[in-house]
């Protein structure tokens, strides 16, 4: 059995994930130390990348073959609104412009799941997917127990270091290895997932130089 298992997806790309859980960006949001201008700016893009990825949910609920499957979607789609809400709580209480015009790495990464997302079968949109939901499952559970509880970002760890966050992550990985059986996928899956691993440490690099670039 050669081909990968949403486990063996992550397993292969560990060195995309610490990459992500040492960046400064994400340090900084535990103990409270990250450039608010950054922090802002990041929710912006955050907001413009997840409507993208609602997007890319409904584009596989379209195509799902039916039964528990469209349910499962469903649940996924309504975790990113839940995410939506918790932006708006940002913008609210700093000011912060949720429809902003899309930086190089957020149109990039977004580019890249619609692309999918609207002409790979529904194997291949969970591929691309599934890193960004495990990823910040891990980050906000790695971060958790070093957290400063002064810090204005804790809400973002308490949000994805939280079970339900990561039973979500899990679902959609059960999901995904449900849909897998034979090599057909087993390429273009490795590759759909590191891409979106190394999108994912983009968007965060992104965020972290927007301070230094004002």
């Amino acid at each position: 059995m050669s081909w990968k298992t949403a486990k063996r997806l992550w397993e292969a790309n560990q060195d995309l994930a610490e990459a992500c859980l040492k960046h400064p960006f994400v340090r900084g949001i535990a103990s409270g130390e990250l450039s608010m201008k950054s922090f802002i700016f990041y929710v912006g893009q955050d907001a413009y990348f997840l409507e993208s990825f609602a997007r890319a949910y409904a584009l596989a609920l379209a195509k799902a073959p039916g039964g528990e499957s469209i349910y499962a979607f469903r649940d996924q789609l309504d975790g990113v609104l839940d995410e939506l809400r918790l932006h708006q709580t940002y913008a609210k209480r700093w000011g912060i412009e949720l429809a902003p015009e899309p930086a190089s790495a957020t149109r990039a990464y977004t580019d890249f799941l619609l692309r999918v997302a609207w002409s790979e079968p529904v194997e291949s949109i969970m591929a691309a997917m599934m890193p960004c939901m495990r990823l910040y499952s891990y980050l906000g559970q790695s971060l958790a127990p070093d957290l400063n509880p002064d810090s204005p970002y804790r809400e973002w760890v308490d949000t994805y270091s939280a079970n339900e966050f990561d039973t979500l992550a899990g679902k959609l990985e059960e999901l995904y290895n449900e849909h897998i059986g034979s090599d057909r996928w087993a390429e273009k899956a490795e590759i759909y997932y590191c891409t979106a691993m190394e999108l994912e440490l983009a968007f965060f690099q992104q965020a972290y130089d927007y301070s230094n670039r004002l």
